[in-house]
């Protein structure tokens, strides 16, 4: 059975068949045209009925279907004239496998040597979920098309498709430099048609119309991708189906029409995918200006990567096995371009809405290389706790309302210039409890704790590579191998202490032992603290630059350790405090002092009097001080008998 349509204009005829599998059965089947403003309908004719044509005779083209059919275009020329073969399927939802056109009234068909189409098949499926192999679906040294692509982005023929094609293909030579410059031309010429989204009255698509206007919807790029591949002798498909586009919504459901249209080609024996609305440009918020903005990622796209975000109406369309289904492709995350173009390979969990457990949530990324990342949890990048990987991260997040929230995922390249983080994931939490013990410092930055950020910062082998540094005493001890040259300032934060900036920094001690550095931490009281740490190089004059944070998190409310003596300019980096290590002495007792210090002649505790220190076998300097009637007890050092002495460090003693 088949109805046959047509139109004629100066050199062809364009048929279109509906193959319909039920025989010897009369039937009427409409279609309305996407995105035009006529809605057509032909009676279904017997087989055998002959074609009844006027030479002059305008009919409109007509576009028949049924969710069993195949519709296909052909067109059907004079004979001793060129043939061009022009070529549109439109598979139903549901069709699995076009039906052989032998022995059909396809006559102009057969003539190009096209008895049957290539279809996806075998050869053509990927396997799906990604195999995290390339970002196209064949193997591309985008540098050869350098060339090609300057050529055709800069064409600026408008009078005719066929010109237009035959302009750009002086360039191109085999059928991928030819789909490669249909492809740059239509992404650097034809802007998005704003007005015609939010009217259909204003908008065309079709290809002429295109053409002439410079702007479109959807199905205006793909008509005009796939009228100009058929002017360049190209094969390629216009689909249509669901997308994941300007006004998609995570985990809304697709019913009705389909809203998006892109194309598919046939080159080196298997077919390809590309949206070349999506390659050129973006629309802002309210779809209301359009902006060129060339992207790549839409060229030949792997399939398993294309279906992220587009639902093809024929699952053959997908060219992916196993095939997903709409409830698959309604739940799955949304993985954007600058997902893939920056390297990251997967996130977990794989589903846009996420409920929390005893109020977390945990987040989790995988990538090709290192990458910088930062988060925003309704807007602000509090509640969450990130952690660097070498190849990817690790989010946890905790609420602290219950209800919905949206978590924005942002990266960006480890190296280069960039400044600017690209969102890359969007979440939905769903939190039904509170975890308000996780109620992280406001000075907490991310991402927190040791990376390899860190290591190339010169901070190598963390004796505590997680972000949370418990203790139960209020006292803990973080060594680093430092790199070559480097000077460090760490300073410690929390939301529930009066301590100056000073007095936060004594309740931290440095020691260095040749290339290794160790913070000793003692804690003002319970609770979540940050310890920022600051660096910058020995040689540089400048100031200390952030590198990265710890959280210290102490439950224990006994807890009230004092700061540590306050140290003077020529306390050197080699010296090191073993007792007392309190900086605030007791009234009327003999103290034992014990230090190390090295490349002196002589040592003294000061207080009323001043006591000699001695320097014993094992190489410390040692004694006692009585800390009787004064308020301050202080450590002097004479590095050789020409030198007048010097203060290192400096004690309180508790009053009476």
């Amino acid at each position: 059975m088949g109805t046959v349509e047509f139109k004629k204009d100066a050199s062809a005829v364009t048929i279109e068949m509906l193959l319909i599998v039920r025989p010897q059965k009369r039937k009427t089947v409409q279609r309305v045209q996407t995105d035009r403003q006529t809605e057509i309908s032909a009676s279904h004719h017997s087989q055998g009925q002959p074609i009844q044509m006027q030479p002059d005779e305008q009919a409109p083209v007509i576009t028949s279907y049924t969710n069993e059919g195949t519709h296909v275009t052909v067109e059907v020329h004079p004979r001793n004239t060129t043939p061009q073969l022009f070529k549109k399927f439109s598979l139903g939802k549901g069709v699995r496998k076009l039906p052989s056109l032998t022995g059909l009234d396809n006559k102009g068909f057969q003539e190009n040597g096209k008895s049957r189409v290539p279809l996806p098949g075998g050869k053509d499926l990927h396997a799906y979920p990604w195999d995290k192999s390339g970002l196209k679906s064949m193997t591309l040294d985008l540098q050869q098309f350098e060339k090609l692509d300057a050529y055709a982005s800069k064409v600026s023929v408008k009078n005719s498709i066929e010109e237009l094609v035959k302009v750009l293909l002086r360039e191109a030579r085999t059928d991928l430099e030819k789909v490669r410059a249909i492809w740059m031309w239509i992404c650097h010429h034809i802007e998005y048609d704003v007005a015609g989204f939010h009217n259909k009255g204003q908008r065309s698509c079709e290809p002429k119309d295109v053409l002439r206007t410079g702007k479109s919807v959807c199905a205006g790029y793909a008509g005009l991708f796939q009228q100009m591949c058929s002017v360049a002798g190209v094969l390629c498909m216009e689909l249509s189906g669901y997308s994941k586009g300007y006004s998609y919504r995570r985990g809304q459901s697709f019913t009705g029409d389909s809203d998006h249209a892109w194309n598919a080609v046939y080159l080196d024996g298997r077919w390809h995918l590309l949206d070349s609305t999506w390659g050129s440009g973006s629309v802002n918020d309210s779809c209301s200006k359009f902006t060129f903005q060339y992207k790549e990622f839409y060229f030949l796209t792997h399939p398993a990567l294309f279906i992220n975000n587009h639902f093809p109406d024929n699952s053959n369309w997908q060219l992916l096995k196993p095939a997903l289904t709409l409830k698959e492709f309604e739940s799955n995350m949304l993985y954007n371009m600058q997902f893939y173009n920056l390297g990251m390979l997967a996130a977990h969990p794989e589903t846009p809405i996420i409920q929390t457990v005893n109020g977390k949530a945990t987040i989790s990324i995988e990538s090709r290389a290192p990458l910088l990342f930062m988060f925003k949890l309704q807007g602000t990048e509090e509640h969450g706790l990130m952690t660097l990987k070498k190849n990817g991260m690790k989010l946890e997040i905790y609420p602290q309302k219950t209800g919905n929230h949206k978590l924005q995922v942002f990266a960006k390249p480890s190296k280069g210039s960039e400044d600017h983080y690209n969102e890359v994931l969007e979440y939905t939490l769903e939190c039904s409890s509170v975890d308000k013990n996780m109620r992280f410092p406001k000075d907490l930055r991310q991402p927190v704790g040791p990376s390899w950020f860190t290591e190339r910062k010169g901070f190598l082998r963390p004796s505590h590579p997680d972000p949370i540094i418990h203790t139960n005493d209020g006292r803990c001890s973080i060594t680093f191998t430092l790199g070559k040259d480097i000077s460090v300032l760490p300073s410690l934060h929390s939301d529930n202490t009066s301590l100056t900036e000073d007095m936060r920094r004594r309740h931290i001690m440095e020691i260095h032992r040749g290339n290794q550095i160790e913070f000793k931490i003692h804690l003002p009281h319970a609770g979540k603290f940050v310890l920022r740490i600051f660096a910058k190089k020995k040689s540089d004059p400048g100031n200390y630059i952030y590198i990265f944070n710890y959280l210290i998190s102490c439950p224990n409310t006994e807890v009230k350790w004092p700061v540590f003596p306050e140290n003077y300019r020529n306390w050197a980096e080699s010296y090191e405090l073993l007792e007392p290590l309190a900086g605030l002495l007791p009234a009327n007792r003999n103290v034992q002092f014990k230090l190390k210090l090295h490349s002196i002649a002589k040592a003294f505790v000061q207080g009323k009097d001043t006591s000699p220190l001695t320097l014993s076998k094992d190489g410390y300097w040692e004694g006692t001080c009585n800390t009787s009637g004064c308020t301050e007890v202080r450590v002097m050092v004479q590095e050789n008998a020409n030198l007048k002495f010097s203060y290192i460090l400096k004690y309180e003693v508790e009053t009476q």
